[in-house]
């Protein structure tokens, strides 16, 4: 404690116009502010009373505040460098009207006491200065943080543990002046604490005053150049490594892409670090409290041995509640796969590694991520949860890793060779407090996560793992990721503005993609690939047809399907062969050869695969591919496109007409809807087919058609049939009236698909 306070006058409440007014400029710059703010709680974190986050930033200073009001509607209050206070100015004015109070007014604690009282929240940085280096566990394993004053390392302060037992010691007089009726005394802390009645009072006084670990964690942290540091460097007379740092670092959460993701831990009760005999000695004392400020001067004046008593077991249990929040808030760091790849570099460093194979690498972090995935209490970022964005990593095709590669190399940490990382000796070297964050970013990551001991484990684990794990478990995780990619872009696009067209979709059938095993494998795969607006759903019927026959069977589901149309015009034709390849690549692993049928446009994209895998996919059949339409108005799909893109370009409207409605044979599995832009990705997908995949297939093809198809001209057999060169093709004709001919089975279609495998894997 320190008894060195400067004299305030007493402070006034929270002036609601200022601080409503804060909330509404704060919510249009960080609309403008290129850093995205993403709030982790529930909703008991959310009653707490007493927040602590962790200081990484000036920037963040009022940010916990702003995301409490817009997630409860509840006003908070903090504490503030009394620098920011020292003259009688404007901005001070303005600190004292939003709830901020100097760090050392001679009244702190009970100013704070008050608010909660009156209901507030009080956020707290348990260290006022930044911990840079992210270090917080020392050599012994204990939570500690470096002290610019000394020099060397320490405990952090106990303050939020003695404000959290002082109102508890309060709210014991409270209930200790009602067990005895002494309302006189309980009239002068309603008026004291501004309550509008009695109740009120003793209604927080039950209640727990509960404190709330949280966790405010940047990603990506970038130390590159920017306009702000060049800005202020030009105008100031040279500047310190800490200013330059601190423009550098927090310059670019601000200017540039960045995830800010604030979690709430588990609430921190003071009560459970204290003994029976604890509390029979507060239950003594709290007859003789008459004042907030009297319980806090327990530690620096307590006037009788009762009181001496009770502040002995108030620092002691001060600390000990202190362990406990500490420890709470490392455990909540938002996991990214820089903390990851981190500690696996620091881990080889220490092992004696100084390199390590790209294979084993990409492998290794993979592998963590979905081990981490299936565990509790892990907080992964959601970068790690979504496989679009890290699905490439195990071929090392990653934009995150590649930007944390590439900053790892500028700051002279590793170099990479062709098949190898080369670690160099600067990632072991000692590195100035303030200039840590620009020199060795990966010690800065990996002491972040260092307090989460399973993090390391399973990294390690991977790593020693990397050459055992089977392609069959890579399939397994790699199909894991597509039905965790459905769930993913159902949720994204649930959201209310695309309500309106949402609920006009009647697609009740389960979107999900499937793998069926064979009882007795025939050690062939077949792939299969539905068409534009529907899901895996439309072939399921054959699918369980093949595999009673022994093959293995992938219905795999084209990225943009099974969601929303909204989901569907976001993609292109690239992102529905890229679930194609993948689930190729899932099957694979299971199989010696692959065959692949596709349905309108998915017949499409099975003759490209084809053409681009021959190494791997064996027969090819291709059923209703759509290269001319019945509807000569498809024709002008591409200009419908591009007026539609104009739009949008010169305007936030999506366009004349993006969307159009689809009559569907199969109204439970197709969407209603189909998106322009989605029309003109097929036209460019089949214009490719035809132009430049079909005389590169080699592998025996099938082509299957109706001669009365509604939608597909009969032509398109003929033209993709006279375009194939591969030295065993065959062009089946089916008489329906019906562009659904596969999954309803119409003329046979499913037995002519089966009579050519067996012909094909016979001969």
């Amino acid at each position: 404690m320190n008894n060195n306070k400067k004299n305030y006058d007493d402070l006034k409440d929270i002036d609601l116009k200022t601080y409503d007014w804060s909330i509404r400029v704060l919510r249009s710059l960080t609309k403008m502010l290129k850093v995205r703010l993403k709030l982790h709680a529930h909703e008991q974190a959310l009653q707490g009373d007493i927040f602590l986050c962790n200081h990484f930033s000036r920037f963040e200073t009022f940010i916990p505040q702003f995301l409490i009001y817009e997630e409860t509607g509840e006003y908070s209050c903090a504490i503030a460098s009394s620098e920011f206070f020292e003259n009688d100015t404007i901005f001070a004015d303005y600190l004292n009207n939003i709830g901020v109070i100097p760090h050392d007014h001679q009244k702190l604690f009970a100013n704070l006491a008050k608010q909660i009282f009156l209901g507030r929240k009080v956020i707290i940085f348990p260290e006022g200065g930044m911990v840079k280096d992210r270090r917080v566990l020392d050599n012994q394993g204990n939570y500690s943080i470096y002290s610019r004053i000394t020099g060397e390392r320490r405990k952090q302060h106990t303050g939020a543990a003695v404000l959290a037992q002082g109102i508890e010691a309060f709210k014991a007089a409270i209930r200790n002046a009602y067990a005895n009726k002494n309302y006189a005394q309980l009239l002068l802390w309603k008026e004291e604490l501004k309550l509008e009645t009695l109740d009120q009072l003793l209604a927080t006084a039950l209640k727990p005053t509960l404190i709330i670990p949280s966790n405010i964690t940047f990603y990506p942290i970038r130390a590159s150049n920017n306009f702000l540091l060049k800005g202020v460097s030009f105008f100031a007379d040279g500047l310190t490594i800490r200013q330059t740092e601190e423009l550098l670092i927090e310059g670019n959460i601000v200017l540039k892409n960045t995830d800010m993701d604030l979690r709430m831990g588990a609430a921190v009760d003071p009560h459970d670090v204290w003994h029976w005999w604890n509390r029979y000695v507060l239950d003594v004392v709290a007859a003789d409290f008459k004042s907030l400020d009297e319980i806090f001067s327990l530690y620096t004046s307590p006037n009788s041995w009762k009181k001496k008593l009770l502040a002995y077991y108030f620092r002691k249990n001060s600390k000990l509640t202190r362990n406990q929040y500490m420890e709470k808030i490392y455990e909540n760091v938002t996991i990214n796969l820089s903390h990851l790849a981190s500690t696996l570099i620091m881990y080889c460093m220490k092992s004696g590694q100084q390199q390590i194979k790209k294979y084993c690498f990409y492998h290794t972090l993979y592998n963590a991520i979905k081990e981490l995935q299936v565990m509790t209490g892990i907080n992964l970022h959601r970068s790690l949860l979504n496989p679009d964005e890290y699905n490439g990593l195990i071929a090392g095709q990653s934009e995150r890793f590649e930007h944390f590669i590439t900053a790892a190399e500028t700051s002279g940490l590793i170099v990479s060779y062709r098949d190898n990382y080369q670690f160099l000796p600067k990632l072991c070297e000692e590195s100035d407090f303030d200039a840590i964050r620009m020199e060795n970013l990966i010690a800065v990551y990996n002491n972040e996560v260092e307090p989460i001991s399973v993090v390391r484990k399973t990294l390690i684990k991977a790593y020693k793992n990397c050459s055992k794990i089977s392609k069959q478990k890579l399939a397994e995780w790699a199909f894991d990721d597509e039905m965790i990619s459905l769930a993913w872009d159902k949720q994204r696009y649930s959201r209310s503005r695309h309500h309106n067209l949402n609920k006009q979709e009647v697609a009740h059938e389960s979107p999900a993609p499937f793998l069926l095993k064979p009882k007795k494998s025939n050690m062939i795969g077949v792939l299969l690939i539905h068409g534009l607006l529907a899901s895996p759903a439309e072939l399921r019927g054959i699918a369980e047809e093949l595999n009673q026959l022994g093959y293995y069977v992938l219905g795999v589901r084209l990225k943009g399907h099974g969601t929303s149309p909204h989901d569907l015009r976001k993609q292109t034709f690239e992102d529905w062969f890229a679930s194609a390849q993948r689930g190729l690549s899932i099957l694979d692993a299971y199989c010696d050869s692959v065959v692949v049928i596709g349905f309108s446009a998915g017949g499409a994209l099975a003759l490209k695969l084809a053409a681009e895998n021959t190494a791997k996919v064996v027969a090819v059949v291709a059923v209703a591919v759509p290269v001319k339409f019945v509807d000569k108005s498809f024709f002008f799909v591409p200009l419908l496109h591009g007026t539609n893109r104009l739009i949008n370009w010169v305007s936030s409207a999506k366009g004349i007409k993006p969307f159009l409605e689809n009559y569907t044979e199969h109204e439970g599995i197709n969407y209603r809807h189909v998106p322009v832009k989605s029309l003109y990705e097929l036209r460019r997908l089949v214009d490719e087919v035809v132009g430049n995949d079909l005389p590169k297939i080699t592998q025996p093809t099938l082509i299957i058609y109706a001669d009365n198809d509604p939608i597909v001209d009969t032509e398109s057999a003929n033209i993709m049939f006279d375009k194939l060169q591969c030295q065993r093709k065959e062009k089946q004709v089916v008489h329906a009236n019906r562009h659904g001919i596969l999954m309803e089975n119409i003329g046979g279609t499913w037995e002519s698909i089966i009579d050519f495998l067996k012909n094909e894997f016979s001969s």
